[in-house]
């Protein structure tokens, strides 16, 4: 039996072969997870699965020819992919660092060499800005408001204009006034202060979206796909509050459950990745 065996090379395993194995299987579904939902990030995978798939049978066939010339298309290919579909995969690549965990474990080690410390909110800037979201719903004032946490929103702050203001309810609602020129995008606050407003954020690429949803919230569960920010809304058109994390946009009831949500994202960082379940809507 064992000669038998002895034939087939690659039936002889050891712990290396096994490991290697469970790495590639684990990347894969890693993978497979994050690219869920995303079709063309889907079309590029599947391409350049069946190029490596046909490289390999032709070089093992001995067809030199096709092996040169998948060899050469896999070179230029890969490249021009990395080119055209950058946004794609760098989203891709967002997705999978957040949702494997490496970001916020690469984050926090580099904040803990660096001594930086991330800046939250205060009990008072709390309740200026549900004040100022109890105002704005009940005003049916459209707001995009951006909370950041660990992920820097630097490259979002140079799209808009920059501010160094502390939270207040009226600026807030200033800024947001249908007629005032930074109405428009999102504002984004860092600890106890409005750092930009006027900013532009990424769209999400997800087809199960809801049909009421409008482009605010669109912005919003593109933005907390690719980062740790929580991300309050207030619609437009019915005045309706949600809150976003991690794609997943919750309709807030009250004024209360808003504060109970910012007070567990910024004092309770272990609280802060559960998603409360009563109101919660699939975005």
């Amino acid at each position: 039996m064992a000669k038998v065996l002895g034939i087939f090379g690659f039936l002889q395993f050891g712990l290396a072969d096994v490991l290697d194995i469970g790495m590639v299987a684990l990347l894969i579904f890693f993978l497979l997870r994050s690219i869920r939902g995303e079709s063309t990030v889907v079309n590029i995978v599947l391409v350049l699965a069946l190029l490596v798939a046909a490289q390999a049978i032709a070089s093992a066939l001995n067809m030199r020819m096709m092996t040169v010339l998948l060899n050469a298309i896999l070179d230029v290919g890969v490249l021009a992919i990395i080119i055209i579909f950058q946004p794609e995969i760098r989203h891709l690549l967002n997705r999978f660092a957040m949702q494997t965990g490496i970001s916020r474990r690469t984050g926090d080690l580099f904040n803990k060499i660096l001594g930086i410390k991330e800046e939250r909110l205060g009990s008072h800037s709390v309740e200026e800005l549900a004040e100022a979201v109890r105002a704005m719903s009940a005003e049916k004032t459209g707001a995009l408001i951006v909370i950041q946490h660990k992920s820097s929103m630097e490259e979002f702050i140079e799209t808009g204009d920059r501010f160094d203001a502390e939270i207040n309810r009226r600026l807030i609602m200033n800024i947001f006034f249908k007629n005032s020129p930074l109405h428009d995008g999102a504002m984004i606050i860092i600890g106890n202060h409005i750092a930009a407003a006027r900013c532009q954020l990424p769209m999400t690429n997800r087809t199960d979206i809801p049909a009421h949803f409008g482009m605010r919230h669109r912005a919003a569960i593109g933005l907390s796909e690719d980062t740790d920010a929580d991300i309050i809304v207030v619609s437009e058109e019915s005045g309706a509050v949600r809150f976003v994390r991690s794609g997943d946009a919750v309709e807030v009831s009250s004024m209360q459950e808003l504060r109970q949500l910012l007070g567990r994202a910024m004092d309770s960082p272990k609280d802060a990745s559960e998603t409360p379940k009563e109101g919660k809507e699939e975005a």
